[in-house]
């Protein structure tokens, strides 16, 4: 995985489920050493985590399952492009056809 400082994303939030990965000793300090706020879902609430499914949904069939690696630092590196694309550029029916970003500052 592509190696990245705390100082390039002072405002990290992962929001997840109460999953055991995500609530494990070794990922919660992971969390921590790297400056990564968690979020999680209210035991017996699946709505909370909805939007994030819808976009892991989306990521899957758009592009994970679609594209070829060669190499974890091209899958890197192509992720990271995605998700770009998918914040920055991609329009989105649910934010009347302006882009997350756009979305949020307007």
């Amino acid at each position: 995985m592509q190696d990245w400082k705390k100082e390039n994303y002072p405002k990290v939030i992962l929001h997840s489920d109460q999953g055991v990965q995500f609530t494990s000793w070794d990922f919660v300090n992971f969390c921590k050493d790297n400056n990564v706020t968690q979020s999680m879902s209210k035991a017996g609430c699946p709505y909370d985590n909805a939007p994030m499914e819808r976009f892991y949904n989306t990521f899957k069939s758009n592009f994970y399952n679609v594209t070829s690696f060669s190499s974890v630092e091209m899958m890197d590196e192509l992720t990271i492009n995605y998700i770009n694309w998918y914040n920055y550029v991609r329009p989105h029916s649910y934010n009347d056809y302006l882009t997350p970003m756009e979305a949020r500052y307007r």
